[in-house]
């Protein structure tokens, strides 16, 4: 694909129109998506022009706390300016993923939480000699991620592969929405894809500098498994120098730790052990909460089933037997 020219396929009605597909998927009984739709390609039109005349500009976000149980900020945008995230991701996406490394594992097709699970035992298995031995893990999350994450550095590593001055100027818009000077809002599509734009500088330093072999990465978590304790000590070291001086952010002193597999490793929503797998006392605290709130009738049957059905896939692939059917006896009547 040519790079140098990427904001009239981006910007083509075509294009608009798959990405308000996409950015209505799961929504389509909102409010805001139902007035979109009153005056759908009179509004598609009214984009593609402003996007055109490079006159577009993104509403202020909505931002608002959600507790589900942990405490984050969310920041959310127009629905509009949702459509012009999906198009422009659906455009540059195929660039940036080819060159993702394997182990690369949140917001990919064909990738996600099982297949990091599937990754981390495979690693686990051959750092153990088939669990004969003791073996570490290097535990790493980075601080304050998505507030902390240099917009700069970011523009610099996209303009390598993106040529298209409409195009990066586009991203720029999208970028500085954020009332901040560093930084991305949690809650956009572009911030989970610029994640991982951003650490695959991480990923390509991991394992092509430091010939690092069992690396996982899900979004700012990562794991790196090895026989010796030492051995993690020294990489840990270099890791969080090379993210101070090329990423300008730095490993969370207190989340990133070194411990052996014997004592179970928090990675993607479980606690992984040698040889079996819990749940993660968080999602249980959530998950007891979603069932009270429906329990309150805060929450409807038919979203409940939805949350209920995404836990039952979630915990098939823990050893959780009396636990799942705890939830499983709370489960609505069909």
């Amino acid at each position: 694909m040519n790079t140098d020219n990427l904001y009239d396929e981006i910007i083509s009605m075509k294009n608009l129109f798959l990405a308000y597909k996409k950015a209505k998927k799961g929504k389509t009984k909102k409010d805001y998506v139902k007035r979109f739709e009153e005056n759908l390609i009179s509004n598609l039109k009214t984009l593609n022009n402003e996007l055109k005349n490079q006159t577009y500009k993104p509403a202020p976000l909505k931002t608002f706390i959600l507790r589900d149980p942990k405490t984050r900020k969310i920041s959310k945008s127009a629905f509009r300016d949702r459509i012009v995230h999906h198009a422009l991701i659906r455009i540059i996406e195929p660039i940036f993923d080819k060159i993702f490394i394997y182990d690369s594992c949140a917001n990919r097709i064909g990738k996600g939480t099982l297949f990091a699970i599937k990754r981390f035992d495979r690693f686990k298995r051959k750092v153990t000699c088939n669990l004969r031995k003791e073996a570490f893990c290097l535990k790493a999350d980075i601080k304050h991620y998505f507030q902390e994450m240099n917009r700069e550095v970011l523009i610099r590593i996209i303009q390598e592969k993106i040529k298209c001055i409409k195009t990066t100027h586009l991203i720029r818009l999208i970028l500085d929405n954020f009332n901040k000077d560093t930084g991305m809002p949690l809650g956009n599509l572009t911030s989970q894809f610029f994640a991982n734009v951003y650490l695959n500088e991480l990923d390509y330093f991991i394992k092509h500098r430091l010939k690092i072999e069992h690396y996982i990465r899900y979004v700012d978590d990562f794991i790196i498994l090895h026989g010796s304790r030492e051995q993690l000590e020294i990489w840990k070291l270099r890791i969080d120098k090379f993210l101070e001086e090329n990423l300008k952010i730095e490993l969370h002193k207190e989340k990133s730790k070194i411990i052996s597999l014997s004592r179970g490793v928090d990675f993607v929503g479980f606690r992984n052990f040698y040889h079996f797998r819990l749940l993660r006392k968080r999602n249980i605290k959530k998950m007891n909460l979603k069932i009270k709130e429906f329990n309150d009738n805060k929450i409807s049957k038919e979203k409940f089933v939805e949350i209920l059905q995404g836990w039952n896939a979630y915990t098939k692939w823990s050893n959780s037997y009396q636990l799942k059917e705890k939830f499983v006896i709370k489960s609505p009547p069909s």
